[in-house]
């Protein structure tokens, strides 16, 4: 397990993979799906050559299930990718963490199983300093789980709460009702989220342009690691060397 030496805002160019290939989706909806790619580490190798130091991984199809699906595009996008990979998408129990370490994933993202299974969150995160992220997916202030299919009763900030005293890396926060619709990033929400707990807020959903990751660095100082962004990458409004260099402005 690679540790992470982030330098300012971290800007993670995202790779969602479905029946292997590279999608975006609309408000986590595998029905609304835009395929960019088939070959997700040729396209790992292109965030490489734009500057990229970090790669956000999601198995989509692993979320849904539980379980790895997708395991032979991260084995691949692992092997080739100069940087850190932080991956999530169905892992929920110690093999999977463990199995993905072993193979070189730099931080592992739970979601599911940090509501369903907070010990395990626990033990993991005191067994593997600084790997493990708890993704606190959001409808309406409400923690989504199992692919964003199902909504809990628990608010975001009483999830995130739990593990400030469990040595977690980082909290992922996405606005699911914006991700993928280049909206803009619920950074109002964000900033709450990170001045509310103690552990580092990594952004995520709807990310639309330069200006996000503008007001975002500016936030820095409040708890906010880094920024996953995904479709306007894909789309061509977000150039990822202009992205990084503004992040690497607000060391």
């Amino acid at each position: 397990m690679a540790s992470l030496t982030p330098d300012g805002l971290i800007v993670f160019p995202a790779i969602d993979l479905k029946n292997g290939q590279v999608v975006r989706l609309a408000e986590g909806d595998m029905n609304r799906a835009t395929v960019y790619g088939d070959d997700p580490a040729a396209q790992a190798m292109i965030f490489a050559d734009q500057g990229a130091q970090y790669l956000h991984v999601v198995d989509l199809d692993g979320a849904f299930a539980g379980a790895s699906v997708n395991g032979e595009a991260v084995r691949t996008i692992v092997q080739r990718f100069p940087g850190h990979v932080q991956l999530g998408g169905g892992i929920r129990n110690r093999d999977s963490v463990e199995r993905w370490f072993d193979l070189g994933v730099s931080r592992v993202v739970i979601g599911t199983a940090a509501l369903e299974d907070p010990d395990f969150v626990r033990g993991v995160a005191c067994d593997f300093p600084g790997g493990i992220v708890v993704a606190v997916d959001a409808r309406d202030g409400m923690v989504a789980t199992k692919g964003w299919a199902d909504v809990s009763t628990t608010s975001t900030v009483d999830l995130a709460r739990r593990f400030e005293d469990a040595g977690v890396a980082a909290l992922l926060f996405t606005d699911v009702g914006r991700d993928g619709l280049l909206k803009g990033c619920n950074i109002e929400a964000t900033v709450d989220l990170a001045r509310a707990v103690a552990i580092p807020v990594i952004a995520s959903g709807g990310v639309a342009g330069i200006a996000d990751i503008h007001v975002l660095s500016l936030h820095a100082k409040d708890g906010i690691e880094g920024v996953i962004t995904g479709r306007a990458l894909y789309d061509g409004r977000l150039d990822l060397t202009a992205a990084l260099a503004v992040a690497a402005a607000a060391a």
